[in-house]
């Protein structure tokens, strides 16, 4: 049996005014995920294929290192002593969480090896009597469990899942006991605390309560078929739900209390209408620096000051994502996001950091350009440099505006936001805003290349920007409405200085022809027909003729082919060659022939 004693921290410590008292330290309070805690051990150990002996065999060891830590065997090598855990080991300076888990894997180990003696007692009947002997065990575990849970060590998130945990393992007792009254009730119960407690957790967490409280709807219907002898048990629901509420009586106030610690342990945000739960540490501690870095702006009185804080909270915003991402890649269910799938909490947390940091470097490039216009002499409103620094040309601004502009597209491609239409339009909106004010600096980059035409184009181009753009809804977090309306009352005076300046280059032009006509490269023999004052002949070198003559094209001397040498038919000459039958005989034939060895005695 569990022995509980009684714990003199527990209680309220009292305030005493002798300085000599010390007073008691609060007791611990801990908090154990059982269902999270027994689902990730299942999946990651057999279960995920049904099978349980490898399940029980993660349990027994588990059991045994957690013995062999806590250093709380039981007996030694030779004798075995029974040890259970206690309320004494989970309180005190000693106290530790693991303590807990004894009894539930041991409940886990039990259960385990009855799912395993129910799948071989298809051929072995005999086997149902050691699977309801394991199972008791199991129940017997659990209320160990529930009796240490119940006390003031645990919060009332653990009472609620330690509660709906040892209803749903008498509800598998008394189902293969086959007692369907006591069965419907304990599995109802169980059903009715866990939708409750999905009910008071973030919505990231949901899930899985969800799905366990679907795992529960056959075993009902089944016990609802028995007890109704085969009828519909349609009204039977009803009444197990009630009495489930009836017996937990105290479920409304543990489920308050799970919603108040939930929100203080577990730190959330709420973005744009929905809630995300914050796990991972350098998150929490980032979205806490994200938090007063607007009083900290608004506190700094220099743009370097500015941009140096917008920097430094960009730097724990990378470290920020990359801690998310790594949680993420922990679960393989969260690498690929489906075209229509819901966001998860951890994807939708990921997305609202990326926006924290394009929206923060925004921040940061708009502050630049603030202290680029310190120093730069826009001459349509005969403004003054201000700052210190290096003289800032027009397409310098012009360029500052294009590294915004690519800020604003990757804030449109964060994942997880492009269904959103709202965010988008305000996005695009934003993206409008910051486009008329690049062409209005490209234009006057053209007034100083002289090239008034193009200058009034973008210009033009810059106003309808200006229009849409305070057409639509400014944004809150930038805005740029009288920025917007100041841009536009210049552009209506550039557009028309521009297109001054635009005809008198033309009227110019025709008139510099006449004297650039004077000024001619041509030597006077090639325009002797033409009168053009040109002053170069009364210099020193006078262009009168070209001493060395530029090259002209000649025609080619014709080529003859003879055709006609393949049908020409020449004259036989075979008379005209000597025959080798008329040649004299030569004096070596004569010796052969005379002396008679050669080829001429044989005949």
């Amino acid at each position: 049996m569990v022995v509980q004693e009684d714990n003199p921290n527990s209680g309220e410590n009292v305030e005493k005014t002798d300085p000599g008292t010390v007073v008691a330290e609060p007791a611990k309070i801990f908090k154990v995920e059982i269902l999270h805690m027994i689902k990730d051990a299942q999946q990651q150990h057999g279960l995920r294929h049904g099978d349980f002996q490898r399940y029980r065999g993660y349990c027994t060891r588990r059991i045994r290192r957690l013995r062999k830590a806590l250093k709380y065997p039981q007996g030694d090598k030779r004798h075995f002593k029974r040890r259970d855990v206690t309320i004494t080991q989970l309180t005190g300076k000693k106290a530790d969480e693991r303590y807990i888990h004894i009894p539930l894997i041991s409940a886990e180990r039990a259960w385990a090896y009855a799912m395993q003696l129910k799948q071989e007692s298809n051929t072995e009947p005999r086997k149902r009597f050691h699977l309801i002997s394991k199972l008791r065990r199991a129940c017997f575990y659990a209320l160990q469990l529930q009796e240490l849970c119940n006390t003031d060590a645990f919060d009332a998130r653990t009472k609620l899942e330690c509660e709906a945990y040892v209803a749903w393992m008498h509800g598998s007792l008394h189902f293969e006991l086959q007692l369907w009254q006591s069965a419907g009730e304990h599995l109802k119960r169980a059903q009715v605390v866990y939708e409750n407690l999905a009910a008071a957790l973030p919505d990231d967490e949901q899930e899985l309560y969800r799905a366990k409280v679907n795992e529960f709807t056959p075993n009902l219907r089944y016990c609802a078929y028995n007890i109704s002898g085969g009828a519909s048990g349609g009204d039977l629901d009803e009444i197990l739900e009630l009495r489930a509420q009836g017996v937990l009586e105290n479920l409304d106030v543990l489920v308050s209390q799970t919603k108040t610690e939930s929100s203080e342990g577990l730190q959330t945000i709420d973005w744009r209408g929905r809630k995300v739960t914050v796990r991972p540490e350098k998150v929490r501690l980032f979205l806490l620096s994200a938090q007063e870095l607007d009083k900290s702006l608004a506190k700094a009185t220099k743009l370097d000051a500015k941009i140096e804080l917008i920097e430094r909270i960009l730097m724990d915003c990378k470290d920020a994502i990359q801690a998310v991402r790594d949680e993420i890649k922990q679960d393989p269910k969260l690498r690929s996001l489906t075209t229509g799938q819901t966001v998860s909490g951890v994807q939708y947390l990921l997305a609202y950091l990326s926006y924290i940091r394009h929206s923060r470097t925004l921040q940061r490039n708009l502050c630049l350009v603030e202290q680029a216009k310190l120093n730069f002499v826009d001459p349509n409103q005969q403004s003054e440099v201000v700052g210190d620094g290096k003289r800032v040309r027009s397409q310098d601004l012009a360029r500052l505006y294009e590294i915004i502009l690519q800020n604003v597209t990757e804030m449109q491609q964060i994942n997880g936001m492009e269904e959103d239409a709202k965010y988008q339009s305000e996005v695009e909106n934003l993206a409008i805003t910051f486009k008329a004010f690049r062409c209005y600096y490209i234009a006057l980059t053209l007034i100083d290349m002289k090239k008034w035409k193009e200058a009034v184009a973008l210009y033009e181009r810059a106003s309808n920007y200006a229009n849409e753009a305070l057409k639509a809804k400014a944004s809150p977090e930038f805005p740029q409405q009288s920025e917007l309306k100041t841009l536009v009352s210049i552009i209506d005076g550039c557009k028309f200085s521009a297109h001054a300046y635009s005809v008198l280059e033309d009227d110019n032009s025709e008139a510099g022809t006449t004297t650039k006509a004077q000024k001619t490269t041509k030597p006077l023999y090639e325009r002797l027909s033409q009168y053009k004052e040109d002053q170069s002949l009364h210099t020193k070198t006078p262009n009168v003729f070209k001493l060395t003559p530029d090259m002209e094209p000649i025609p080619c001397k014709p080529l003859f082919f003879d055709l006609a040498m393949n049908y020409v038919e020449l004259p036989s000459l075979e008379d005209k060659l000597e025959q080798e039958g008329k040649k004299g005989a030569s004096i070596t034939g004569f010796v052969k022939g005379f002396l008679g060895w050669g080829g001429g005695g044989n005949k």
